[in-house]
């Protein structure tokens, strides 16, 4: 049977899959020209990442298609329910990335709150003419520790983002719909364990009392945070929206950043990408990644891997 990885797999996935008796394929086929790919070369699985889309017309033009593979946590680039309908498995890996995620958005908070992210797009340009200026310019960054962290959507992703604020000494205020508590378990390199119940509270809490916020919920067809939202909240709030593109309403998010109320922002990613709003990108406010919150090397791996043990119970 063969597998085609359109969006790439890391190679441990590939090793077990080829090891289970699977053929391998990671050519990088345009979206126009998948069908055609699929049956001509009679793919058994399509494994996808954000970039590949999924839709009925795949699913219905494909008859040999079996399974459908989403290298990551979110499917809302997969129609879920049609495949499934029409008896097709469709999986993915929740829980590989979600370390890395929860990383890159302290990333993006510590580049915040030291102004990191525009330094480094000034120092280049000005650094040799400018120095005392610049130092000057960002030498009001606070301090992580003693803050609150807003956490919406407390899965897996929400949780691990939980154990590096507590761990920097932070207070973490989380919502979620489908949890009303959650044990946090923070593991030390030596065995050492702590451990963390955290309530979770009303969205508006998190809104009016958090410092720093950041969503970790699938795109709903609209934003869950615009105008009325971001006027709920504390003055010189800080977001972060390594989640999905939309669920933060960008335009909204300008205005805010331009009158003062929100002070900076972390994004990762965007409503329109591959093409983010330009002025998006050129705000001096916005901590900017394009999408990387699963790139890493351990995530890679723990997702090819996570995808190769589900086919072969699924497909042998």
């Amino acid at each position: 049977m063969k597998i085609l990885a359109n969006d790439g797999i890391a190679k441990s996935g590939i090793d077990a899959m080829e090891n289970a008796g699977f053929k391998v394929i990671t050519d990088k086929v345009d979206q126009s020209q998948l069908i055609d790919y699929i049956n001509k070369n009679d793919i058994t699985a399509l494994l996808v990442r954000s970039a590949t889309k999924v839709r009925k017309d795949i699913i219905d033009a494909c008859p040999n298609l079996k399974l459908i593979g989403r290298g990551g946590v979110g499917m809302d680039n997969i129609d879920v329910d049609y495949a499934r309908d029409k008896g097709l498995h469709v999986i993915n890996t929740p829980g590989a990335s979600s370390a890395s995620v929860a990383e890159l958005v302290f990333a993006h908070l510590f580049g915040m709150v030291r102004f990191l992210f525009d330094a480094n797009r000034n120092m280049p340009l000005e650094g040799d003419t400018r120095f005392k200026e610049l130092k000057k310019s960002y030498g009001a960054g606070i301090e992580l520790r003693g803050k609150k962290i807003g956490i919406i959507g407390f899965g897996r992703i929400g949780r691990e983002v939980a154990k590096i604020a507590l761990g920097q000494g932070m207070q973490v205020i989380a919502h979620d719909t489908h949890c009303k508590n959650a044990k946090i378990e923070i593991d030390f390199y030596d065995g050492q364990q702590v451990n963390f119940n955290i309530n979770t509270v009303a969205i508006e809490e998190v809104y009016k009392n958090a410092d720093f916020i950041t969503v970790h919920v699938p795109f709903q067809g609209k934003p869950l945070i615009s105008k009325k939202e971001i006027e709920m909240m504390k003055d010189n709030v800080g977001l972060v929206n390594a989640a999905r593109g939309g669920v933060i309403n960008e335009i909204d998010l300008l205005d805010a950043l331009e009158n003062g109320k929100i002070r900076y922002a972390g994004l990762d990613v965007f409503e329109n990408e591959p093409t983010p709003n330009m002025k998006v990108l050129m705000a001096h406010q916005i901590s900017l990644s394009p999408h990387i919150g699963a790139a890493t090397l351990e995530a890679q791996d723990r997702i090819g891997t996570e995808l190769a043990e589900q086919i072969e119970q699924l497909l042998k």
